[in-house]
């Protein structure tokens, strides 16, 4: 008997299983750090984090404004 070959879906769109928002790690980072929204710019330990991960992970524009970062 002839067996298909290869994924029969491979161009239907795959549908997040979940409909909750994902968390970034700017927003994990924080949360541990236990700081709101009003201290981010005054913390430099969080400024510290920023200047390592602005590359690679999302880093608000206007913090990075404020502390003198090139986007």
């Amino acid at each position: 008997m002839y067996k298909p070959r290869g994924n029969p879906n491979w161009c239907a769109p795959q549908i997040p299983s979940s409909s909750e928002p994902t968390v970034s790690a700017f927003e994990l980072e924080t949360k541990k750090l236990g700081l709101s929204p009003d201290d981010f710019v005054g913390s430099a330990v969080l400024k510290e984090w920023a200047r390592k991960n602005k590359d690679q992970r999302f880093v608000p524009s206007d913090l990075l404004q404020a502390w003198g970062f090139n986007s």
